[in-house]
């Protein structure tokens, strides 16, 4: 089943994260895409995550739909003039990738080209509705296309802020909403009674917001990101129970398993991540699925 018509069902669907090759070496990428082929409903392919240059989402998702998977194609802003993307989302569908993940794109000076020029021709509002013009038959400035290209978009937003940091993040998500978002991905997630609040809020929008639930592998990654990356809060419960493992691959593994167990409760399904290391997305599905 497509993914456009899971989001429409009563399922909780699980979406992994597959990174691609910095490089052109996919053996790593087709172990990962056979390892969870039957067992999720779709996969994110991330363009150019962390800004550090490697294969294209668009590529890489034609590779992982060869191997039988849903991919999710990614389209940010920083890379690609309003020509660009509008040619590349041509393509996209035309090579049969019809789910799309529309994003702003990490910082240049975070990744390992920091003397790349951002382009941000678009923003994200702007892209979404030059694909919304796509699906009613013309280009961004209104010249008829020959064919009508049908997607099912997708955008990012921030459950985690709080006061009015988050009241602004909810309008930033109702104005994407507007312009033909279907559904979101939160960034990491573990405090499920923040999120719970958060659902409420957005619950009029009526459309699936799908946190993401990252593999710890370590009790700094946990502290890390609980300090540093904003939006993002990691209970002290969990990162002392980091702590305290004696195998932290071990529990990192059965930390996800346990919090997207969790979550079913809550909300239409989840993110599954991590970064850089794939092949523990497989024992987190086994851990679910027992």
């Amino acid at each position: 089943m497509h993914f456009e018509s899971l989001l429409d069902s009563n399922q909780f669907l699980i979406i992994a994260q597959l990174e691609p090759p910095k490089g052109i070496d996919t053996a790593q990428l087709v172990r990962s895409a056979d390892s969870l082929k039957g067992r999720v409903h779709a996969v994110l392919v991330p363009e150019l995550s962390g800004a550090i240059m490697r294969m294209g989402s668009l590529g890489a998702s034609v590779l992982l739909k060869q191997k039988g998977l849903e991919p999710i194609v990614n389209f940010h802003c920083r890379d690609r003039n309003r020509l660009a993307l509008q040619a590349d989302l041509l393509s996209a569908f035309s090579l049969g990738l019809k789910n799309l993940l529309i994003s702003k794109g990490d910082e240049i000076t975070s990744g390992d080209h920091i003397e790349a020029k951002p382009v941000h021709d678009l923003d994200e509002i702007a892209l979404l509705e030059a694909i919304k013009k796509f699906q009613k038959g013309t280009d961004l400035i209104g010249n008829e296309l020959s064919g009508i290209p049908i997607f099912c978009v997708g955008s990012e937003v921030n459950a985690g802020l709080q006061r009015g940091a988050l009241e602004l993040e909810i309008l930033g998500m109702e104005k994407k909403i507007k312009a033909g978002a279907n559904y979101f991905f939160t960034p990491p997630l573990y405090d499920l009674n923040l999120f719970e609040n958060f659902l409420k809020k957005v619950s009029p929008f009526k459309v699936p917001v799908f946190p993401q639930v990252i593999v710890l592998k370590s009790v700094g990654m946990a502290r890390f990101m609980s300090r540093h990356i904003e939006g993002v809060v990691i209970p002290e419960e969990i990162i002392d129970r980091m702590g305290k493992a004696p195998d932290k691959i071990k529990e990192g593994i059965a930390i996800a398993a346990e919090t997207i167990q969790k979550l079913k409760h809550l909300c239409r399904g989840v993110l599954l991540v991590a970064i850089g290391e794939e092949e523990k997305l497989a024992p987190v599905l086994d851990q679910v699925e027992s």
